[in-house]
């Protein structure tokens, strides 16, 4: 059974910085791009972060571009996102994924990890 469980969140003022975990278990993610995605309440889920499937390039929304970064281990069955300079608008549950080939379509999701960033 494949799991993706993420830790991590939490409340943070605005300025701050948080690192979210990502840890994936029940098959290997050899060929799968490790990624996390986000959403805000009354929005649609938007991609912020992933590592390819390769594991040798990172990749950023525009808007986390430069203050957050992804990295992995364990030949990506963990994943983290250290976001800094976080704002309100980065209030959202975040979620981890597992996208094949980088397809820009996950196969597996964890179930999320709430960050609520206060003005």
């Amino acid at each position: 059974q494949v799991q993706l469980v993420e830790s991590g969140g939490g409340l943070v003022e605005a300025g701050g910085s948080l690192r979210l975990t990502c840890v994936a278990s029940g098959r290997s993610f050899k060929n799968y791009a490790m990624v996390w995605y986000r959403q805000a309440p009354g929005k649609e889920r938007e991609f912020v972060a992933g590592v390819s499937w390769s594991g040798g390039r990172t990749y950023y929304a525009d808007s986390v571009r430069g203050r957050s970064t992804v990295s992995s281990a364990n030949d990506k069955s963990t994943l983290y996102l250290q976001l800094n300079s976080l704002q309100p608008e980065d209030t959202a549950v975040y979620y981890c994924a597992a996208d094949p080939y980088e397809s820009g379509t996950p196969e597996y999701w964890g179930q999320g990890t709430q960050v609520t960033v206060s003005p």
